[in-house]
């Protein structure tokens, strides 16, 4: 099982080469109070200076830590898989300096520090470079490797400690920004919490236990470290705390000795601090020496991580091998990088053509199924948009009776008429017939309108690999756009001559028509029957209901005008009002401007009136709907074969001739540096996390237990 953590190790340090953090994995992140000893327990785990030491706030940024144990027969095979398999010879570099304990850096590449020295000031050095000289904090990590024979294999992670008052020009919020620091880190379900408490501090009032409890409250994956043993008060000891007493942890309590700031002044090597340690808790807990102390805790992380690293690794290795599914299909919409331009772009010409015309015949492979679209749209327009909206026009619509009349009167011209003259009929129902070519010249921009949106859905939906090509996304929108304006124009001349020919010839004769003004004058001869039976007896036959006669009700009668003009026009008092408002007489010397008499708008009708726009009204009624019914079904027809029908039948051969050019070809087919980087950052992902499922394949079940 102590292979476990290496391949913990290699895990990330395939993600790292990716820089991201898809995969959470088991580490162990330690949390802690500003200045609580954090720094001081990961130097002795390592057992050398190597992390910057001071006051305030030191640790500015995460700093991964790997410790690699390497026995002196395997020190040459890791330093080759490391760095160059030339470049040593038995554990020695050829520059001649020998070494069994260095250190790497990812951002630095290979190179490799043997001076620990040298990497305190690199990390120094590399805090700055991100946060600057200020005390301010970065969430990027420093990632460290230390190969050494006298450490154990670790993964940890050094957290910047917790703290309460902003000091010289940090920000205001830098608590709040630590505190969303650590929680990021031991949030992930699969890190050991390694909480960091002074024991000459009151164990309630612990910072590192009080978050720690906040993302683990089970305290299953926590371990409480108490520093600063010889620094309690005299007279008082951590017995408590230690047994547990005081807190219980789940994992554990470890107390550990530091080296102080003067041991560290006078250059006191970190094994003498050890052995200074365990001379210290066997005079001080000598019940508690074997089960506290840096070497203790040392082992305890190494079980503990293991351990943890052996229940991650079953959903550790599942959720590897979704993720590399799941980039491989990403990588795929994305597609491979073009190698035959040519052949490419009358691919992708053809398959938007294929595609835009499957939509409109409902056989495309990504059906919507939110709203309407393509065909299925084009139908709705035809049969309930545009079919509802002629159902919808008034035969009459816009036609008064005093209209009706007029056009009677007018079309008589001076001679009085005895029958409907058939002029007005025709005059009237043009009128009424014209009021159908807006509604049709509507239905073809509707259609248009949604040709128009075919574009975007088969760019969207159906032929994802336009959007790597936006400049050939373009140009094939503009020639489509470009083909359904150029039949807009011709479609509309149809539809307009649609309507053109209906009112170029008004055929009376059309078998409907007849057939409904057969039906109608028998019924306007029952209603005359019916009136001459209910005349009194006294009234002769032959003189008709009044108002029937020719001469005294008719329109051309003078008679008629004046009787009709005292019965109908108002009383007496009126009409005398109305001739001492006219003009003075001409015996008076004034002569009389007959167009300046006011002719009255309203007045009733008389009986024949009456029925002669009752007559005109019906027939054009019934010749309208004669009309409309052809107009509802020859427009969608010309529709669909000026415009949809063209546009399909000439699509691809337009975006040919207009594209597929030898001087385009270069300039369509170049990716959008966006897609080309999103289809590198995939595959990297992709390969990392194929590395990753492979290094994880290659443990046996044996190195579980």
């Amino acid at each position: 099982m102590e292979a476990l953590i290496p391949v913990i190790n290699k895990l990330q340090d395939v993600f790292n080469t990716v820089g991201s953090d898809v995969i959470q994995l088991p580490q162990i992140a330690v949390v802690g109070t500003q200045s609580s000893g954090k720094s001081s327990v990961l130097e002795s785990l390592v057992g050398k200076d190597m992390l910057p030491r001071g006051t305030g706030v030191v640790t500015r940024r995460p700093l991964i830590l790997q410790l690699v144990n390497l026995s002196p027969e395997d020190r040459r095979k890791a330093a080759g898989e490391e760095n160059d398999p030339n470049a040593w010879k038995n554990g020695r570099l050829y520059k001649g300096v020998e070494t069994e304990e260095w250190g790497k850096f990812l951002h630095t590449k290979n190179k490799i520090y043997t001076d620990f020295d040298e990497i305190r000031q690199e990390i120094e050095t590399e805090t700055e470079r991100i946060t600057g000289n200020n005390k301010g904090i970065s969430a990027e990590p420093i990632h460290l490797k230390i190969f050494s024979p006298h450490v154990v294999n670790l993964t940890l992670v050094d957290l910047p400690g917790i703290t309460k008052v902003p000091v010289g020009d940090q920000p205001k919020d830098i608590e709040i920004q630590i505190r969303d620091l650590i929680l990021r880190y031991i949030s992930n379900p699969n890190s050991i919490i390694l909480a960091v408490t002074a024991a000459n501090t009151d164990m309630a009032t612990s910072e590192a236990l009080k978050v720690a409890r906040e993302v683990d409250p089970d305290g299953r994956r926590t371990l409480a470290v108490i520093t600063k043993l010889d620094l309690m008060d005299a007279g008082t000891d951590a017995m408590d705390v230690l047994m547990g007493r005081v807190i219980p942890v789940k994992l554990g309590i470890i107390g550990v000795v530091n080296r102080s700031q003067l041991d560290i002044n006078n250059k006191k090597i970190v094994a003498e601090a050890i052995r200074d340690e365990y001379a210290f808790l066997q005079k001080k807990y000598p019940s508690l020496a074997n089960r506290n102390g840096t070497k203790y805790l040392a082992r305890t992380l190494n079980r503990l991580l293991m351990h943890h690293i052996r229940d991650c690794l079953p959903e550790l290795k599942t959720r590897i091998n979704v993720l590399a599914a799941q980039y491989q299909s990403l990588l795929n919409s994305y597609g491979e990088p073009v190698e035959d331009k040519s052949a490419t772009l009358l691919q992708l010409i053809t398959k938007f053509a294929s595609e835009y015309c499957n939509t409109i015949e409902g056989t495309a492979k990504y059906i919507e199924t939110s709203e309407l679209c393509g065909g299925a749209r084009i139908c709705y327009i035809f049969h309930e948009t545009f079919g509802r909206t002629l159902e919808s026009v008034d035969p009459l619509g816009g036609l008064t009776t005093i209209d009706v009349l007029t056009a009677i009167r007018n079309a008589t011209g001076p001679r009085p008429a005895l029958f409907v003259p058939e002029i007005s009929f025709e005059l009237l129902v043009k009128r009424q017939v014209k009021r159908l070519e807006e509604p049709s010249l509507r239905c073809v921009e509707l259609v248009h309108e949604e040709m128009q949106r075919i574009i975007q859905h088969c760019s969207n939906y159906s032929t994802q690999e336009l959007l790597r090509f936006p400049k050939l996304h373009d140009a094939i929108v503009e020639v489509v756009t470009s083909l359904l304006r150029k039949r807009l124009p011709v479609t509309n001349e149809m539809v307009h001559n649609l309507v053109a020919i209906e009112l170029a010839y008004i055929n009376t004769k059309h078998p409907d028509f007849a057939d409904a003004c057969g039906l109608m004058n028998s019924n306007i001869e029952e209603q005359r029957r019916n009136r001459m039976r209910e005349l009194p007896p006294s009234v002769p036959r032959d003189k008709g209901a009044p108002g029937d006669g020719t001469q005294d009700a008719g329109t051309g009668g003078w008679r008629g005008m004046v009787k009709a003009s005292k019965s109908e026009d108002g009383t007496y008092e009126e009409k005398t009002k109305y001739m001492t408002s006219l003009p003075a007489s001409p015996q008076k010397g004034h002569a009389i401007n007959l167009l300046d008499v006011p002719v009255p708008v309203a007045r009733k009708l008389s009986a024949r009136e009456q029925r002669d726009c009752e007559v005109i009204e019906r027939l054009i009624k019934s010749y309208f709907l004669i009309v409309r019914k052809n107009i509802q079904d020859s427009v969608p027809k010309a529709v669909m074969h000026f415009l949809v029908n063209n546009v399909k039948d000439n699509l691809q051969s337009e975006l040919v001739g207009q594209l597929y050019k030898s001087l385009l070809l270069e300039d369509l087919l170049t990716e959008s540096e966006d897609m080309a980087q999103r289809r590198n950052e995939a595959a990297d992902m992709l390969k990392a996390l194929q590395r990753a499922s492979q290094v994880i394949a290659e443990i046996r079940e044996t190195h579980l237990w």
